[in-house]
């Protein structure tokens, strides 16, 4: 999938106040590679043109036939915008024939496409195939814990057991089904894509019986394998260190290369909940940093996780 010609420059550069950060050393500037990312990329921009054009949603859904609620969920990025939409909307904000306009309908025609996950729509959460396009375009994952082993470092086994008692009621096949997602998304760890992943994990989670000794063992093991990769980074937050900014319950920061602004995703039983105002990305940041200063260092992690093997065994 080629670059997006106007990566740098004035596109996206307000969107998240100075939150936004500068390229990281050694890390290209390209588009994420995900049709979500697409879908928000082209929506951020296209607001940005709204707004300088001075026209409302309600006008803009007059233009284009659309409802309003269809505008929105285009500049959000919750949806995707199809490319007769987007070429109307251009018309309408003054954006002559040119390299910008092919870029932003190259967008939306990106966004269109379905990513590898979709062939496990059958069993995927709802707005979770958001949650999976982020991730999968992102630079990084800054991750706290309190309840499972993320699923980006959990065991076949240990998976299994955790959806077993989450999903009680679902069949063994679509268990199965979702075993196999997860363990899909784990590719992003593996070069060459090296996602950088640090998590924090409660002590709970080290303790936590989930299918049995061997089961927790292997998963335990699997941990500290997974810590030796430079990638990788895992915490641990023992419970010695009593109540702590981490209590309200798990969160993930998504960092995305370049000057696209992150996302906290928060999940729950009741719906998964993307923040991306700069109040909620300040907080966020500064409760996972006052957690992983709280958390015991990588190499103690890694000698309390060996300790916590020894002790099942």
């Amino acid at each position: 999938m080629a670059n997006v010609p106007f990566k740098s420059g004035r596109i996206l550069g307000a969107a998240c106040g100075r939150l936004i950060r500068e390229p990281r050393e050694g890390q290209q500037v390209t588009a994420g590679p995900s049709p979500t990312m697409r879908r928000r990329q082209l929506g951020m921009e296209l607001r940005r043109l709204r707004e300088a054009a001075d026209k409302t949603i309600e006008e803009v859904a007059r233009h284009i036939g659309r409802a309003s609620s269809t505008v929105s969920r285009i500049e959000t990025g919750k949806g995707g915008a199809r490319p007769a939409h987007v070429r109307a909307m251009l018309d309408l904000y003054g954006v002559p024939e040119g390299p910008e306009r092919e870029a932003l309908l190259a967008l939306a025609k990106d966004g269109q496409r379905k990513g590898w996950w979709s062939e496990f729509d059958d069993v995927l959460s709802v707005d979770f195939d958001r949650y999976l396009g982020y991730e999968g375009g992102a630079a990084g994952l800054r991750v706290y814990e309190n309840r499972l082993v993320h699923g980006l470092l959990q065991t076949a086994d240990y998976a299994r057991a955790a959806l077993r008692a989450v999903r009680m009621y679902e069949s063994p096949d679509d268990i199965e089904r979702r075993v196999e997602l997860r363990l899909r998304r784990q590719e992003i760890l593996r070069p060459p894509a090296s996602l950088r992943l640090w998590t924090i994990l409660d002590e709970s989670v080290l303790r936590r019986g989930i299918g049995g000794p061997e089961t927790m063992i292997a998963q335990l093991e699997h941990l500290l394998r997974m810590g030796q990769q430079p990638n990788i980074t895992i915490q641990v937050l023992p419970f010695t260190r009593g109540p702590h900014a981490g209590l309200d319950g798990p969160f993930a920061l998504i960092e995305f290369p370049g000057t696209d602004p992150d996302v906290v995703y928060v999940e729950g039983p009741a719906g998964n909940i993307y923040l991306e105002k700069p109040k909620d990305l300040r907080r966020n940041l500064g409760v996972f940093n006052h957690l992983a200063s709280e958390s015991l260092t990588r190499e103690e992690s890694m000698s309390y996780i060996q300790a916590i093997v020894e002790e099942i065994t």
